[in-house]
């Protein structure tokens, strides 16, 4: 149940509005009045760049919990908090930020299909804003948003059972929520078959978001939101794990795989508006599971999968030769002008019978 009190509860709603209930999930219904709310930003403004709160939102890929090893169902208790932050999109680049547990994706929540999964989340003193969360996987309503909508300070409790497998995005669900989830509010849940999944030598998160600001791609300063380029589905940047080329050797470095590994990767598009057409240059994915539907039998040797805003691929690749893998958005113009762009190492010797660089 819900650790709101009640008059916390209709405090929270009167903020949003009446249309929180219609908009709590997926659903924009609700009148123009009723988005306008304290989740909307305020009048945009290029000012100089802010001061950080953070050195970092960028999820680290390789941060995610551990395959899961036993074969009975268990309570899980997950505890999230949600955070308003200036950070750097890119050097001399400052915006403030929405998150949960602080960083872009949000944290991977990662359980057994029949699990009960009993949720916490907090809104932080500190924000200015309320916030709730809608899971994908939970077959309630509004994916949990109505019972999880917390004030700044309040916490609030709800609980569900893991009842089919996959992999599946949160987000904040308040009305405006387009802009919370292109600020950062995305992750995914991930619920493993009862059997469990193959085993891979290697596991990594990503995620992707599109961002509107009020200033050019890379025009130093601080970038409040546009709400009017974010109608007109214009970003400024499309970014993988929150900031431009995050996961890269010459910015927060790259996780690696060994020359005759696998690795997994879990991939969630949280949009708001953009598709992703998710590409491995330097290799295919070997096996790909569109929509992270774990239990359908996977695609294989993908060159380019689609994932759609809100939704997720669960995709794995071989390592044969040594070289980076570049992970893009193959609407390439998202890569070369709005940082789109993750790198995956591979060590090892050199396979000239698979590639050979200089036939003599």
């Amino acid at each position: 149940m819900s650790t709101i009190p009640e008059q916390t509860r209709r405090r929270v709603l009167q903020a949003l509005g009446a249309g929180t209930v219609l908009l709590a999930g997926c659903s924009s219904s609700g009148s123009e009045t009723q988005q306008q709310a304290t989740s909307t930003p305020q009048t945009p403004s290029q000012n100089g760049a802010q001061s950080t709160d953070v050195d970092r939102v960028a999820a680290d890929p390789t941060d995610i919990p551990a395959p899961i090893d036993r074969n009975t169902s268990e309570t899980i208790e997950v505890e999230m908090t949600t955070h308003e932050q200036v950070a750097e999109i890119e050097p001399g680049v400052t915006y403030e930020y929405m998150t949960f547990d602080g960083q872009i994706p949000g944290s991977m929540i990662r359980v057994r299909r029949g699990d009960t999964v009993e949720l916490t989340i907090t809104n932080d003193e500190s924000n200015a804003m309320p916030h709730n969360i809608d899971l994908h996987a939970v077959r309630g309503p509004g994916g949990g948003a109505e019972d999880s909508t917390v004030a700044p300070g309040e916490t609030a409790t709800f609980r569900f059972e893991a009842t089919y497998p996959g992999a599946f995005i949160y987000h904040c669900a308040v009305p405006n929520m387009d802009y919370h989830i292109s600020s950062g509010m995305f992750g995914m849940i991930l619920v493993e078959p009862r059997d469990g999944l193959p085993e891979v030598d290697h596991e990594f998160y990503f995620g992707q978001q599109e961002l509107y600001t009020t200033g050019d791609t890379g025009e130093e300063g601080h970038h409040d939101f546009d709400m009017d380029a974010m109608a007109a589905e214009e970003p400024t940047y499309v970014l993988i794990n929150g900031e431009r080329a995050a996961i890269t050797p010459n910015n927060y470095g790259s996780p690696s795989i060994d020359v005759g590994e696998d690795a997994r990767v879990y991939f969630v598009t949280g949009g708001p508006n953009l598709d992703s057409s998710f590409h491995p240059i330097g290799s295919v994915w070997d096996k790909v599971y569109p929509q992270g539907a774990i239990a359908s039998d996977p695609h294989r040797f993908v060159q380019t999968t689609p994932v759609q805003p809100g939704s997720c691929a669960i995709t794995t690749l071989h390592a044969e030769v040594p070289g980076n893998i570049k992970l893009v958005d193959h609407a390439l113009s998202r890569v070369a002008r709005k940082g789109a762009l993750a790198v995956i190492s591979r060590e090892g010797e050199e396979n000239t019978d698979v590639y050979d660089p200089d036939p003599a």
